[in-house]
């Protein structure tokens, strides 16, 4: 995967070696901005509008299990890499470069340091001695700018020295080319916050790819939120969000999480992490968002084509916040592959150009408005929760859980309706749906839904027909004032995941 890199300015800096342990660092800086402006166009506040021009190709993010650690590798639409953070330094980037090579990145064209703790930087120095030495190399390197005292830093920098790789002081307003998308930093502003805090003077990165977006905000804690939070409001808004510091509750605050509203929300944190991580406050102000923690997902890969984000994980596990210690944990290291899990539309604006490819000319259209509001998720204009399964999607296209009257007397008139959004029939032979209290509805066998179609489950009882099933329920299962519906294959993989309400 060779770079493209286009810097505005480039300085190469030269370092001077580093002293012994325990004692502080000098850090390096550049000077200049970090990258010149992409495609995408920027807004007053400096955050790329959310309509941006149409996309080609997919863009992944890949939040490995590196246990109480981070580490994000991000691989562009033209095969561009961008690798946030190395893991913990307890393991010396073993688990990271394992995954790299797994995944035949032979290039990190961006090395970007969320901040200076071991245990965002552990692998930093053997990232870099074996791109340098037996890949082909890393392009340049993005830090804040804030020193740390420790051997791991110190490694970290001679790395830097000795194989002559371009470091840049990385702050807000700086924009970080990556071909295809549009990656700004937003922090951390200047001056620095809390006396140069390492966490509260994080890296922050949007990233824009068409109708979707990634928040990155390293450990940023209170001040930090509040800052950006002021800055920039709503336009944090993005289709997922790495919750910050571990799912500290020091972190990813109320107002942190009204700006973004994001559709999904990452934790990287260890099961049994010392720290307790992630804190029960900050599960608890995420409410209904769709969360994942590697601890117990492993594992979490976002595929997004411009409009929509495919989400697979190696391991099936509850979404709900509340519910994320309910399932086993996922070793860090383990090698079982990422399924498809659920597929989430994008919270911007995409306008689709000409076509360029026989792939672009069936997909070419008008510019596609996407609703912000998760409350109207399960319609039939905005299909944002699919399944993949074996790649024939289904969604959700009603959920009428007010019957008319009394629900009680009237059960054939709540109901919940799938639709067939591929191509092929999806078999539901053996498939369970269920509501959030454990109610559930098995399939039988040779329920098919043919492409276009769509399959009505009726809580009550009647004669099942191609088009329509029923529970069989003696009582209401769909609440009104909100719920969630889960789709359950036969092997206990969650497929699909839709809350209304």
């Amino acid at each position: 995967m060779r770079s493209s890199l286009a810097l505005a300015v480039v300085v190469l800096v030269v370092l001077a070696g580093c002293g012994g342990g325990g004692t502080a660092v000098d850090t390096p800086k550049t000077t200049g901005t970090a990258g010149a402006a992409d495609a995408t166009t920027t807004g007053a506040s400096g955050v790329a509008d959310a309509s941006t021009a149409a996309t080609n190709g997919t863009l992944e993010v890949h939040f490995l299990n590196v246990g109480q650690s981070v580490a994000t590798l991000l691989v562009g639409p033209t095969g561009e890499t961008m690798l946030i953070d190395t893991g913990h330094y307890d393991d010396d980037g073993e688990h990271v470069l394992s995954y790299l090579r797994a995944h035949g990145v032979d290039r990190i064209d961006h090395l970007v340091v969320s901040h200076n703790d071991a245990d965002h930087i552990g692998g930093n120095a053997a990232v870099i001695d074996y791109y340098e030495t037996d890949a082909d190399g890393v392009g340049a390197v993005y830090d804040p700018g804030v020193p740390a005292s420790t051997r791991t830093y110190e490694s970290y920098l001679d790395a830097v020295e000795r194989h002559g790789v371009t470091l840049y002081e990385t702050r807000a307003g700086d924009r970080i080319p990556f071909e295809g998308v549009g990656v700004d930093v937003l922090g951390p502003p200047e001056p620095y916050l809390e006396r140069e805090a390492r966490n509260e003077n994080s890296v922050v990165l949007k990233l824009t790819y068409g109708a979707t977006s990634f928040l990155f905000t390293g450990d940023a804690e209170d001040d930090q939120e509040t800052q950006l939070v002021s800055r920039y409001g709503d336009r944090l808004n993005a289709t997922v969000l790495k919750a910050g510091h571990h799912g500290s509750r020091s972190s990813t605050s109320a107002a942190l999480v009204d700006a973004v509203d994001p559709r999904a929300v990452v934790i990287s944190s260890a099961f049994d992490s010392r720290y307790g991580h992630p804190h029960e406050e900050t599960l608890a102000r995420l409410g209904s968002l769709r969360t994942f923690w590697t601890a117990t997902h492993g594992d979490v890969v976002f595929v997004s084509d411009g409009e929509r984000v495919t989400v697979a994980t190696q391991a099936a596990a509850p979404t709900d916040p509340e519910r994320l210690r309910a399932a086993d944990p996922v070793s860090v290291g383990s090698d079982d592959p990422v399924q498809s899990r659920v597929t989430i539309r994008g919270t911007g604006t995409v306008t689709t150009a000409p076509a360029t490819t026989a792939r672009d000319a069936e997909t070419a259209g008008e510019t596609t408005p996407v609703g912000d509001s998760p409350a109207d998720d399960a319609t039939a204009d905005d299909p944002r929760t699919a399944v993949a399964d074996g790649g024939h999607p289904l969604v959700v296209e009603t959920v009428h859980a007010d019957a008319a009257g009394d629900d009680r007397t009237n059960l054939n008139d709540e109901y919940v309706t799938l639709r067939n959004v591929g191509d092929a029939p999806v078999e539901l032979s053996g498939y369970t749906v269920a509501d959030a209290a454990g109610h559930t509805h098995t399939f039988a066998d040779g329920v098919v839904v043919d492409p276009g179609a769509t399959l009505t489950l009726h809580t009550g009882a009647g004669d099942a027909t191609a088009s329509d099933r029923y529970w069989d329920a003696s009582a209401p299962v769909w609440n009104n004032d909100g719920d969630t519906v889960t789709l359950t294959a036969p092997d206990g993989t969650v497929v699909l995941e839709e809350r209304y309400g």
